[in-house]
């Protein structure tokens, strides 16, 4: 099924701003402007927007913060009738290192809590785009790390990475979800292949 809404995870607040737990939000920002989005309104417990290139495809970003994302997922699909096959989540991943993207078609949630609130309401019948966020400093407390801001030295990396997210999200939309998996996994493997080649991390 073509894809019909992005969803972009993060907590409203101008505290949480480029925090690892806003990544979804950001990438959504950013395909917002690539496919021409309308002025974002209030819906469905979110800030809704309509593109305009190509398909009319409803962007969001939960208003709802992290841990009750399902409520508003739920509440577009919903209202929508949309099938959760043609929602695309795009979620930050603290067990992928930072720059790293991966796009799939379903899954469980993993360590997530908004991942885990979304599949109580909807299963995990949805694709997703994870986000890595991991970077190299030790984390202590996960709850803590998740929303800390990027260091310094990280944020070329991260913002590299929201672009090419960005980009993931319009080929999703545009083409299909197989097509931008295609696409921008190999390309995230080619990259690793790199890396470990020159010793990279």
């Amino acid at each position: 099924m073509a894809i019909e809404a992005v969803i972009g995870l993060g907590n409203p607040g101008m505290e949480y701003v480029l925090t690892r737990h806003n990544a979804g939000f950001e990438v959504v920002d950013r395909a917002h402007g690539k496919l021409r989005g309308s002025e974002w309104q209030r819906a469905y417990r979110s800030l809704v927007s309509r593109t305009r290139r190509g398909r009319a495809v409803l962007l969001a970003k939960p208003q709802t913060y992290m841990n009750r994302s399902g409520d508003a997922v739920a509440s577009l699909i919903s209202g929508e009738r949309l099938q959760p096959s043609q929602v695309l989540v795009v979620v930050d991943d603290v067990d992928l290192p930072l720059g790293t993207i991966r796009l799939r078609p379903s899954g469980g949630p993993g360590t997530h809590n908004g991942l885990r609130d979304i599949v109580a309401a909807i299963g995990t019948g949805f694709p997703r785009l994870r986000l890595g966020v991991a970077g190299d400093e030790a984390r202590g407390d996960l709850a803590e790390y998740v929303l800390s801001r990027f260091a310094e030295d990280e944020h070329e990396t991260a913002g590299t990475m929201f672009e090419t997210a960005a980009e993931a999200v319009v080929a999703a939309v545009l083409e299909a979800v197989s097509r931008a998996m295609n696409r921008f996994n190999r390309s995230q493997a080619r990259e690793g292949d790199t890396q470990e080649t020159t010793g990279g991390g």
